[in-house]
Order: structure tokens, then sequence, then C-alpha cells
């Protein structure tokens, strides 16, 4: 077992706040601007409202609601308070959010009033207060001491610092790596619920690594669009980010191609945190269609004038995302491989990384400049060691198995998941096949209880296959079922493609030809009898990969 020295990431962000003290840390996208010590007041303030409530160390305290700086600087007041952080995902029904608040014991929640008049106070249990996560103004409380409790937070921070805080009041700084520090959710169901435990350790390799791999000066501004209930989303887009002195904008409004190009454009983010599905978009949408005009093609098919073409339109993505984008890390489900290709072609800065919530998240990376094309990187080998459990690791998929100072404590009040969750010897078992070839680098062909064993006793790993799939025109997401003895591709249409289609070309005749070329590049056990089209789309995870469950 690796034991590499880790600095807290809650120094980092004491010595960023001392550093930075007046200049701007964190701002709502067209909202309010907050500077570092505006950020370390309002912290304190909080400390204060813990403490009067009568908020132990080590209680649990949850936090629902959309990405916004208030959201951030509740978390830190959390755990610099030294309570744990219960993050619950916004997209939950008030019922489950309830429900895990519960599970978890939480005394206090932050949320917004919409949620908060929607939850089961009949159930509130333990909960201390319901507080705001807008203006920290107390929504719901048991009895008036606890309201005034928290309502009373200014004048308590007026009276302990008539004259406002200064750099010798500041103590966020932490030692202790191996305290719980959060516990997260990935699903709303409250029958057997998986809360992650996560400890200060887990949370500052992640921060560490990140801060290594993709530097950060104190000058970079960035977004934080993906969902901070999620550990993708907090762990880089927040933490590493605003740890790394990054002024952090929050996008509160869902991330539409519009609201996300008018933010690039304002904010010129240093980097650009992302999911496939959003790439995928920007890649088919706006890329795709240029290489695939006839000129275009004469043109990319003379070899002294291809390359400064491709780059002459990588450029032009740059530009669109803000001109200052230095890397573009892609994670939280497999990227479309041809899409890929085009990237590559064209010269965007990305990687491709891999991860897992019980790895806070991260496991597996390569900076841009080492990337390897279709793989999701190398393990994060200073913190970690990653294994595959087959006979044959470079040749035969196994599943991935880790252990380091990435890997969680285990699942909260879940002895039956803790106990299924590693093997005897302590790796934590991911549920993904893969294989690693001999420089380390990791290559997923997918999750374990998705693989297909077909009657000749073939193993389909459905990913490969939707790949394929989501290459082909009019395809926007796919996902791949056995169905008896036969593979079937259900599909959700690009709205756009076709609607552009060509008179006298209809979507099936499309799907047909689509049929047809996708099976000329598959082995014959692995071919698909038929395309069926989805309407309305699939249900997405809060990853924005497809949710499997009950597709037949």
């Amino acid at each position: 077992m690796k034991n590499p020295e880790i600095k807290h990431y809650l120094t980092r962000f004491e010595e960023v706040t001392l550093a930075k003290w007046e200049r701007q840390a964190m701002s709502d996208f067209r909202g309010r601007d907050y500077t570092y010590v505006e950020v370390a007041s309002q912290i304190m303030r909080l400390h204060l409202s813990f403490d009067s409530l009568g908020i132990a160390k080590g209680a649990h305290i949850a936090l629902c609601g959309k990405n916004s700086a208030h959201w951030g600087m509740a978390f830190l007041a959390v755990v610099t308070y030294g309570a744990v952080a219960v993050p619950i995902l916004y997209d939950f029904t008030p019922e489950a959010v309830m429900g895990l608040a519960l599970h978890s014991d939480c005394d206090l929640i932050f949320t917004d009033a919409r949620t908060a008049a929607k939850l089961p106070l009949g159930k509130a249990g333990r909960l201390k207060a319901i507080v705001s996560i807008d203006d920290y103004s107390c929504l719901w409380a048991p009895d008036s001491g606890a309201m005034t409790a928290v309502n009373g937070a200014e004048v308590l921070f007026n009276t302990a610092y008539p004259a406002g805080i200064r750099k010798s009041d500041v103590h966020f700084a932490k030692d202790d790596l191996d305290s719980l520090e959060v516990i997260n959710y990935t699903s709303g169901t409250t029958g057997d619920p998986k809360g992650i435990m996560l400890t200060g350790r887990n949370l500052s390799t992640n921060v560490q690594y990140a801060l290594e791999a993709i530097k950060v000066t104190y000058d970079d501004d960035s977004i934080s669009m993906l969902p901070l209930g999620h550990m993708y989303g907090m762990t880089f887009e927040f933490l590493y980010t605003f740890c790394g002195g990054s002024h952090v904008h929050f996008i509160s409004k869902a991330p539409s191609p519009t609201v996300l190009m008018a933010a690039f454009s304002e904010i010129r983010p240093y980097i650009l945190i992302t999911v496939p599905l959003v790439i995928e978009k920007i890649i088919k949408g706006k890329v795709i269609p240029v290489l695939e005009k006839p000129a275009v093609r004469f043109l990319t098919s003379i070899p002294g004038i291809r390359k400064v073409f491709y780059r002459m339109v990588g450029r032009k993505v740059l530009n669109a995302l803000g001109g200052r984008v230095r890397e573009i890390p892609i994670g939280g489900a497999p990227l479309n491989r041809r899409v890929e290709e085009i990237m590559r072609k064209i010269g965007l800065p990305y990687a491709v990384g891999y991860g897992m919530t019980e790895c806070a998240p991260l496991v597996a990376y390569s900076p841009f400049d080492k990337a390897v094309l279709g793989s999701c990187g190398q393990p994060i080998s200073k913190y970690e060691d990653l294994r595959i459990d087959s006979p044959d690791p470079a040749n035969v998929a196994g599943e991935v198995q880790v252990r380091g100072t990435n890997v969680m404590l285990g699942y909260y009040k879940n002895p039956e998941a803790n106990a299924a969750a590693f093997t005897p010897d302590g790796w934590l078992k991911t549920g993904d096949l893969g294989v690693i070839d001999a420089n380390g680098n990791v290559f997923l062909k997918g999750r374990s209880k998705y693989m297909i064993l077909t009657a000749n006793g073939q193993n389909i790993y459905p990913e490969e296959i939707e790949h394929l799939v989501n290459a082909m025109p009019c395809v926007s997401e796919s996902v791949v079922i056995g169905r008896g003895h036969a593979l079937v591709a259900l599909v959700s249409p690009d709205a756009d493609q076709v609607g552009a289609l060509a008179p006298g070309e209809t979507l099936d005749i499309v799907m047909a030809r689509n049929l047809e070329h996708i099976n000329a590049q598959l082995p014959s056990y692995s071919r698909i009898s038929k395309i069926e089209i989805v309407e309305g789309g699939f249900e997405h995870t809060p990853k924005q990969s497809v949710k499997r469950q009950n597709l037949s």
C-alpha cells in the first residue's frame, strides 16, 4: 500500500485565502462576486450559527441545491467547522432528500425554499433546522430558539468581529487527513441507500493529483457547471480549481448550448471539465458538418493542406470556448471513438479520465500530451495501485480493482454493501471491466453487470458497439441490449439531423443504412439484429450517462 505525503485541501484553502485576501474568489454567473475575505467572513458567520444551534463537531449536514457561490461557501463552512458534509443531488425528489438526510443522521439541511416547502417534515427526526442555501435564512426550525440561532448569525458575527475579520482570524488548515468529511449518495433510492464515506485524505489526494497534473494560477478563471452534489463536479470544478487559486464562476441554470457559449465567451476559463455528452454535441453539431462538406473533404485529402486545415478548425473551437482553455478533461462515461479521433485530428487538448464516487472520484488520467487514443489514462500511480483481475491483463478483460489513498472508508450504515465492495485482500472492486497495456494505459470494456454472454459463449461488451452506433447519422445516443439470442440497438435520434434530412430521406431509411454499416464493422457474433427508436430519448444519471435499468 502506498503512503505518499499529502497536504490537506483545507490547508491549501487557507493558504490561498491569505494570499488572495481581497481578490475575487467565486461568483455566480452574471450575479454577485465574492472576494476571499468575503468567503472567509461568511464561513465564520455560519460557524457561529452552527455553534449557537448546538451542532457538534463531527455532526452531519446536508446540502441540496443548484450550483452557486452560496453552495460552495456552505460546504466549506461545514468541513472547516469539523462537521461532515452530505451533498445531495438537486434532482432528487423531496422525499428522497429527506430520506437520505435521515439515513445519514443529519442535524441540518441547506436547501432552497422550493425544496424545503415540499419536504415531509413529519419525518424531520433529529433535524435542528432547514437553512436557505440562497441567503442562509431559516426556512424551518422545531422551535423559536433554533430559528433565532440561524437568523441571528449576523449579530453574532458583528459582536465577535466588530471591525471585520483579519488574516490572523482565519484558521481553516487541517492536519487530520483520516477523519470522515463527506458522505455522498449517488442514488436517490431510500430502500438500500449507499452513502459513500470519504475522508480528507480521499479528497486531498484528488486535489493534489489534479494540481500536479493540470497547473492553475491565481489569474485563472474556471466554471462550475457539473452538479456539485456529485463528486466529479465537486472535486474538480470546485475544490481543485478553488484551492489552486482560480476564480470559480458557478452556473446555476441548466447548461444549455446558449448558456454555455455565453459563459465561455465572458469567463474565458483555463479549463473545460466536462462529460462526453457535452463535448460530443459540440463536435457532432459544429465540427463534423464542416469536415463532411465536399470542398472540405477535397482539401483534407491533400497532405500539405490537411494538417493546416485541421488545426484551423481546432483553433476556432478553442476560440468559441473563450480562447484560454489549456486542457479539456472528460469523464463520467465513455467517449465516442469517432469524436475522439476528430478531437485529436483538430488538436484539441483533451484527455479522458476514469473514476468513481468511491475514489472521490479519480482512478485514472493522463494529461492531454500523454493521452493514448481509446484509453482512459493511466492509474494515478503515486497514490494508488491498480490491477486487472484477469489471467492475462493485457489481452483478456477482467475487473478493474484499486487500493490507495483515494479509496473510500466504505458505505455508511451498510455492512452488506461493504462486504461486497472489497476483495478479501482489501482491493476495491469497481465493477468495471478493462485491460491494461505494457505502458500502464487502461482501456475499459464496459461494466461487468452489462456484459452480455451469447449462446455460443462469447462475451459482448455493449459499450464498444454503442461507440459505433453513436457515430452514425441521426443518432444522438444508444444502448445495446440482449433480447433472446439477438442484440438490439435502442437509439435516441438526433432531432437536428433528422430535421435536416434531404427530401425522400426518412429516419427509417437512415437507420437501415446505419445497421448495414455498423454490422460491416463487427464480427458475426456481435452483429445487431435491428435498431429500435426510443421516442423522447433516454433518462440520464447525474453523470449524464444513460440509465440502463429497465431498458428492454
